[in-house]
């Protein structure tokens, strides 16, 4: 009853919230933009409060949208069966059979081997194989399979607590590594594609995103070692072969990433084979159901693939569709475009740190879904590089290291006991400014020709 009573008053404060949010902004905006703010006010307190379940939460745009003028149900239920969901269905059917065959604990045990046996090197084996993992599972999944792992490595308290952040941190760097990885990726995508803006195929996103990556796990894994010394850790590794199954999935990996490579246009020389990255994915998902692989089995796995992500998506897509059709984005932007006298680089470090600092306390995939049409806007009006700051903006929602709300992996590494708000919050502060400067410095000089 106590629980029940709970969760009623949770989504009582989100009706309440949503209410208020309305009745103020009528004064500003028109009703249905007023309706929209307010239903998307009651969602992401749901989505925070966790008053309802995610799944629930994230259906809820077909029946409120259409309810207060803000979509048609065809125009918003066409989101829930966006073409990057199908891809992001194919990347979950690969990660299933990745860990369902263990390959993922061959993967870390080849990694671990990598790095000497000191509490130093087991740090950055740690952040470095949840960063890996993470650009093809999920970032939940890795963390957990690789967290309880980890605080069996040793006793010390304070060794512990940096082999847990090392690991959500690693996740969280990893993610962003593959379009695949991580939800506000492919919102990305979704939202340029329904703006008929060039898809970044799959291997060009991992060439642009690699250096930043690559530079963010030695930041967190270097200040995470300081004052742990030469302090060796005695662990046992198992080096097994691969079993026929985990072949089978590394067959299937090594044809997927080909396939994607030969996928990619290299301008002026190759121009790719037009395939449909969706349609790729997903095939490869499907083939792990069929003999004589038969790595999956629907019966048995069905369960596994996390549908209410998948509606968390629909759901994203859906109001960022929304921003776009009453004319909210537009409206916001038109607040924004006086900040666009000031110097490019200067604009694209204000985009990352509101974006970087809104996630610590919110929903990344819901924060995207508002801020890209926004984004679109500006950059539309003012003729600012719209590719540009809306990857910034997109990597920057997963760069989030301060609180446990902030990420799932931050909330996982908080939940083991080893780890306090407070020195999370000592190390995310700074990862979070690291991050912002490395994503505005690579994406002027880096990018710049190449999205």
């Amino acid at each position: 009853m106590t629980a029940l009573s709970g969760d009623v008053k949770k989504i009582l404060i989100a009706i309440v919230l949503g209410l208020l949010s309305f009745g103020l902004l009528t004064f500003f905006l028109t009703v249905q933009q007023a309706s929209l703010v307010g239903v998307l006010i009651f969602l992401i307190t749901l989505w925070t409060n966790e008053g309802l379940a995610l799944g629930v939460v994230s259906l809820m745009p077909i029946v409120l949208f259409p309810s207060f003028g803000i979509l048609t149900t065809k125009a918003t239920t066409l989101n829930y069966a966006h073409p990057i969901i199908y891809l992001f269905l194919g990347g979950f059917m690969l990660a299933i059979a990745v860990e369902k065959t263990g390959l993922h604990t061959w993967i870390a045990d080849r990694v671990l081997t990598i790095f000497p046996n000191s509490a130093r090197g087991i740090i950055f084996a740690l952040a470095i194989t949840s960063g890996l993992l993470s650009s093809i599972l999920s970032n939940t999944t890795t963390t957990l399979l690789l967290i309880s792992i980890a605080l069996f490595l040793s006793d010390d308290p304070k060794l512990k607590m940096r082999f847990a952040l090392a690991i959500a941190y690693g996740a969280s760097i990893g993610g962003i590594l593959t379009p695949i990885g991580t939800p506000p990726n492919l919102i990305l995508l979704g939202v340029m594609q329904e703006h008929e803006m060039a898809p970044i195929p799959f291997f060009q996103w991992m060439w642009m995103v690699a250096p930043l990556s690559f530079i963010m796990f030695i930041v967190v894994s270097f200040t995470l070692s300081i004052g742990v010394g030469d302090k060796k850790i005695e662990r046992e590794v198992e080096h097994q072969r691969l079993t026929t199954p985990q072949k089978k999935v590394v067959g299937i990996l090594v044809g997927l990433m080909t396939l994607l490579l030969l996928n990619a246009p290299i301008k002026p020389y190759w121009s790719g084979l037009g395939m449909s990255e969706p349609v790729i994915l997903l095939s490869a998902g499907l083939l792990l159901f069929m003999p004589p692989l038969g790595i999956l089995e629907w019966m048995e796995d069905k369960d596994k693939i996390p549908y209410r992500i998948m509606m968390l998506f629909g759901a994203g897509f859906s109001i960022a569709s929304a921003f776009a059709e009453t004319g909210l984005a537009d409206h916001i932007a038109s607040y924004l475009v006086s900040m666009t006298e000031l110097a490019p680089l200067l604009l694209l470090l204000i985009v990352a740190t509101i974006v970087t600092f809104t996630t610590e306390v919110t929903s990344n995939t819901a924060l995207i879904s508002i801020m890209l049409p926004v984004i679109y806007s500006v950059a539309e009006q003012t003729g600012l590089d719209t590719r540009l700051f809306m990857m910034v903006a997109t990597l920057c929602a997963s760069y989030a290291f301060m609180l446990p709300i902030a990420t799932p992996p931050n909330a996982i590494a908080m939940s083991s006991g080893v780890v306090d708000v407070k020195t999370m919050v000592k190390y995310g502060i700074f990862f979070n400014i690291v991050g912002i400067a490395l994503i505005v410095i690579i994406a002027k000089f880096f990018w710049s020709g190449l999205v």
